[in-house]
Order: C-alpha cells, then sequence, then structure tokens
C-alpha cells in the first residue's frame, strides 16, 4: 500500500524521484525517503511526514546530491511505527532497497538473524527482508534475488541497489504493482503509472515472480530460471495533467466533477445500434452461456458498487446475485462452479483479497469477469475476460468517479445479460439502455447542487453519529455515502436498511442526531417516509435525498435535496454525487485533508 519509485539515467535522481513520490502519495503518506548514488556512494534522506517535508529535507543538501541513480518510496505504515527509523530506504550491507508489500515470515527470519548475532535498526519486515537479500549476496545481484525470494513469504513489490552495481536498479514483484519504462532521458519504475507519465505514456507491467535489471539505457526482464522475457508494452490514454489538480483545492472535488466525463467513455463505446455490446472488449456472449448464478466480489467502495449490480441484475435477470466481501471470500469455502460467473470489482486491479478471490474462482472452475480501471494490472491479466472503466487516474483516497464508473458497467452487464436470456423484451432493453446513454448528462446537472450541500454539511460537523437510511437501491447506495462520510469526515457513520429500525438501532435516534434519508425509489416510497416520520418524532435531524416527480411533504424533513426527474433504477447515479457531495463539504468544514485522510490508502495491496 505503499507507494515505490526508481530512476536511473541522464537527468537528476532526486528530482524525478520527488516527483514520482508527489504523485504516489496518495498510497501512502506517514513518511517518505529517497537513497540516491552519489560520488561518495549511496545517500539514504528520510523523514516522517508527507513528501513536501521530504523535499525540504534534500534541499538542505544543495548540489551535494548530484546523482542520476536512485529509490523513493512513501509509506503507508503496517510493521512499525511512524518514525525516520521505520521509513525506506532500508539498508542491509551492500543492499539498500524500497518495498511494498508485507513479509509475513519476518519474525522467524529476524529470529534467525538475531542467533546470528544481526539485528535490524528498525521494527519493520521490510529491513528483515534487505537482510535476507545481502545474505545471499556474493557478487551476483539476480542470484542473490532469486534466492531471497525463495525465503521470503508475504507479498511484494522491490527496487533494489546493490553497492557494487551503482548504476543499476533490480527489481522483482509478488502481487504489489510495478511499471516500468525506458526513455532517451532514461529508466524508470514505480507503483502507479501517475509518477511516471510525465516521462512516458508507454510502460509495461512487471510479469510477477520476474526480476528487472534496470539501467539507464535498457531493462531486461528474465524469470526464476534466467530466461529472457520480452514485456508487453501499454499506452495509457490520459496525460500529467489529469493526475493534477486542475485548479481544484483537492482531487476528491475534482474528480466528482469528471465523473459525467468518466461515464461517457465508459458506457458510450459499449452502445451499438441502440444496445449494449462488449465487443470492443472481446468479450464474447459464450462468458454469459450456462451461468446460473453470479457472484461479485469485491472491498469497499467497489463492493458497494456489485450491490447495486445485484439489485438490479435480480429484478431484471432474474437469476440469483451474491455479493461477497473479497476478504471473507476465499476463507468461507465459496460455492462456486462452472455454472457460476464471478465478477471481479477492483479500481486499481491490484487489491490483494480481490486478487485471491479470483485465483480461487477459477480453481473452481467458475468463469471469471473483472471490471477494473488499470489496464495490466494482475486482476485484468489474469480473468477470463476485463472490462475497464475508462476513469483515468483516481489519486483522492475516498473513491467516486471509480464507483460511478463500476456502477456503470454493472448496468450493462444486466442489459446484456436480458437481452440474452430474453428475461425483457428487446424493446424495454432499447428504452433502458437510452437512460443509460443520459446518465452522464444527469450526472452533469446535479453537480451544481454543490452550495446548497455545503450549507446542509456545515450543520452536521458537530455530530458524534450519523445515519443513512433507505430501502432497495436506496440502502444499497447509503452503504456507500455512509462510507463516503466515515472515511474522510472521522464521524461515525452507519447505514441501514430503513425498515429494520424498529429492530433495534432506532434506540441510537435521539435529539438532533443527523439522519440522511435516500428516497427516489416510488415503489417504497411510502415506507420509507413512515420511517422518516418514525425517527423525526425522536428528534432526529432528517436530510432527505429525493427525485422532483415525489410528492412528498417537506415537512417531514429538516432539508430536503432534491433530484431531476429519472427512471427510479437510475436514481442512484444523482444521489451518489449528492452523498460525494456532502463526505465532501463536511470534511473540508472541518478543516480536515479531504484527498488523504488518517490511517487510510488509495490502493490496499496487503491482505
Amino acid at each position: 500500500m505503499c507507494g515505490i519509485v526508481g530512476f536511473t539515467g541522464e537527468i537528476s535522481a532526486k528530482d524525478v524521484l520527488l516527483h514520482g513520490l508527489k504523485a504516489l502519495e496518495y498510497r501512502g503518506y506517514d513518511s517518505a525517503g529517497i537513497a540516491v548514488e552519489t560520488e561518495n556512494g549511496i545517500k539514504n534522506i528520510k523523514t516522517v511526514g508527507k513528501v513536501s517535508n521530504l523535499v525540504d529535507k534534500v534541499n538542505e543538501y544543495g548540489d551535494s546530491l548530484k546523482a542520476t541513480t536512485g529509490i523513493g518510496h512513501t509509506r503507508w505504515a503496517t510493521h512499525g511505527g511512524v518514525t525516520a527509523e521505520n521509513a525506506h530506504p532500508h539498508r542491509a550491507g551492500k543492499v539498500t532497497l524500497v518495498h511494498n508489500g508485507i513479509i509475513e515470515n519476518y519474525q522467524e527470519l529476524a529470529a534467525q538473524f538475531k542467533e546470528k548475532g544481526l539485528e535490524p535498526v528498525s521494527e519493520t519486515d521490510t529491513e528483515i527482508a534487505a537482510m535476507v537479500i545481502n545474505d545471499c549476496y556474493t557478487d551476483n545481484p539476480i542470484e542473490a534475488v532469486k534466492a531471497a525470494v525463495k525465503r521470503l513469504k508475504g507479498a511484494y513489490a522491490f527496487c533494489i541497489i546493490f553497492d557494487d552495481y551503482p548504476e543499476n536498479i533490480y527489481a522483482i514483484r509478488n502481487g504489489s504493482p510495478l511499471v516500468a519504462t525506458n526513455t532517451d532521458e532514461g529508466s524508470f519504475i514505480a507503483s502507479d503509472m501517475v509518477a511516471i507519465v510525465k516521462y512516458s505514456k508507454d510502460y509495461f507491467v512487471l510479469p510477477e515472480h520476474h526480476i528487472a535489471t534496470i539501467t539507464k539505457d535498457s531493462i531486461s526482464i528474465m524469470d526464476l530460471k534466467f530466461r529472457e522475457v520480452e514485456p508487453d508494452m501499454m499506452h495509457v490514454s490520459w496525460d500529467a495533467t489529469a493526475a493534477k489538480k486542475g485548479g481544484y483545492e483537492y482531487f476528491m472535488l475534482k474528480e466528482i466533477h469528471e465523473q459525467p466525463e468518466a461515464l461517457t467513455n465508459t458506457i458510450v463505446p459499449r452502445i451499438v445500434g441502440g444496445l449494449p455490446d462488449f465487443s470492443v472488449d472481446g468479450v464474447d456472449d459464450s462468458i454469459f452461456e450456462g451461468i446460473n448464478n453470479i457472484t461479485i466480489t469485491a472491498c469497499g467502495t467497489a463492493m458497494h458498487a456489485g450491490l447495486i449490480g445485484k439489485t438490479i441484475i435480480e429484478k431484471y435477470v432474474r437469476i440469483p446475485v451474491n455479493v461477497e466481501i473479497a476478504s471473507e471470500y476465499r476463507y468461507k469455502n465459496p460455492i462456486v462452479d462452472e455454472h457460476t460467473l464471478v465478477i471481479l470489482v477492483s479500481q486499481s486491479g491490484e487489491t490483494a483479497d480481490t486478487l485471491e478471490a479470483l485465483r480461487l474462482s477459477k480453481a473452481r472452475n467458475a468463469k471469471t469477469l473483472s471490471i477494473v480501471n488499470v489496464k495490466g494490472s494482475s486482476i485484468a491479466r489474469e480473468s477470463d475476460y476485463v472490462l475497464y472503466t475508462h476513469a483515468g487516474p483516481e489519486i483522492a483516497v475516498a473513491s467516486t468517479k471509480a464507483y460511478m464508473v463500476q456502477m456503470s458497467v454493472m448496468y450493462l452487464i444486466m442489459l446484456r445479460l436480458a437481452l440474452l436470456k430474453k428475461t425483457v423484451d428487446e424493446a424495454e432493453v432499447r428504452r433502458l439502455t437510452a437512460e443509460l446513454i443520459h446518465v452522464p448528462d444527469y450526472v452533469k446537472t446535479i453537480l451544481d447542487s454543490d452550495k446548497a450541500i455545503q450549507k446542509i454539511s456545515n450543520k452536521i460537523i458537530n455530530a458524534n453519529s450519523l445515519f443513512y437510511i433507505g430501502r432497495g437501491l436506496d440502502y444499497v447506495l447509503s452503504c456507500e455515502g455512509s462510507l463516503k462520510l466515515k472515511e474522510i469526515t472521522y464521524i461515525h457513520s452507519e447505514a441501514y436498511a430503513a425498515g429494520e429500525l424498529k429492530h433495534g438501532t432506532i434506540s441510537l435516534i435521539t435529539d438532533n442526531v443527523p439522519v440522511i434519508a435516500v428516497a427516489t425509489q416510488k415503489d417504497v416510497l411510502a415506507k420509507t417516509v413512515s420511517n422518516i416520520v418514525e425517527v423525526r418524532s425522536r428528534g432526529a435531524f432528517v436530510i432527505m435525498i429525493t427525485t422532483e416527480d415525489v410528492d412528498v411533504n417537506t415537512s417531514l424533513c429538516d432539508h430536503i435535496l432534491v433530484l431531476p426527474k429519472v427512471d427510479q433504477d437510475f436514481a442512484p447515479f444523482g444521489a451518489a454525487v449528492m452523498l460525494q457531495y456532502i463526505a465532501y463539504y463536511t470534511s473540508y468544514a472541518k478543516g480536515l485533508n479531504v484527498d488523504q485522510p488518517r490511517n487510510l490508502a488509495k490502493s490496499v495491496t496487503v491482505e
């Protein structure tokens, strides 16, 4: 969950590394460091806090850091506290490295070194990995890396410098991501393309269990049997400006406003002749043949997109859909077989639990379809088929546009399945497809509602707890709204199916406790209104989100947010924007760092 970057070439290494770390800071911001190869050997500089603190410290060295080779790291702490000693890079003997992942057997390895009289300086698993590699090293870096990884258990992406080969970087990964490219300026490697897209839009993903030897002129790859491998080159369609704030104060607000474009880019290429079609993705209809159930597995926000998918697929296609938390899926002996379609949802395509869920599903002969945003990611490569969401880079930790496009793909899958299985006639599929095509414009109209929401957010900033309620699609949407609020405002928040209030939760409703009621589903509106009356009668401060064609008594709530008229099955796209705004402006009003909430990182590449 950390961010790593490496460079060797013809330009200033520290400049490349600091630029890359700033771009990767969404992956971790507890501490940061760089190691560069100077005339006097490797200089290792690290500090607690954000990359800006590291920049200040690096600048103190002035011209003494003239170097064209180096590695850098921005940390999300897993092993050991947030201290300068625990920050990366770590050094052992002739080995200096940065690491993203978790070494599961580090305590056992540390005990072995202790018997030899060797103890680490830090509390990290990473320093133990450096000690293992150094222990395996004689004079051949590749042999050392190969021998070391046989002793290491867990997930890792390493970038390594050996003292004896000062202009080379060696890299290997297992689970955690690494992308690389070579240009006239040199060779680059990083956790994510946002760190290096300034220098090139062409890249490759380092295959798992392959060792990269990175020189200023080239990058060579070999497997663990020392056979050379030619990488598969890819190209990003966005440029460096997409990973900048573009005049917005926070990335989250920028990404909320990018949702109409992301939706258009995701939906429009998959509509042919007014009907959903996945030919552009190379997804053949055969993947949907012979299936009698669907399992959607994901984590966090992606799992909430899966809940939307479950609701609409079951409504229109009439086959059972299970939504599984990926971190639980592989440990519960899931019931999947050759008649199951397993849909894996992950923005990064590297989410560790989701990747393991994919591998288990394939082992049980299920068909697998991934919905990811990053080309060449591990989940995309290992799935039978992949549908890419064309959201571009998402930098804020709290996901917005990724969630929106994941939802849109769920609707596309539903429509294609309904057409193939004839559970809905073609005319109705065409009508629903037309509704989906208009969703980007619909979302665009709601972006202007932020001023009203900002005023409402100012009224809930002092709340200790907050509740979201809804029924049907409104309930599953409330789950995402609640997650958004708690992760960036630190207000305790829970989402409940409105009808469940009387089964215990209503005991928590007292004077001025905020309740956000999502009420866009007309077929259950009367019942949701009854639940609003219940909480209001107990003193709740009620904010209601509904659509303009719904006739409700505005005295039922303290504030009402009204969406433009829309087919109720597509209301989640508009209501999601309002829930995102509520979280954003509440966090902003509290004076918090919206993009980088405490204890969280963007990509969860460890279990």
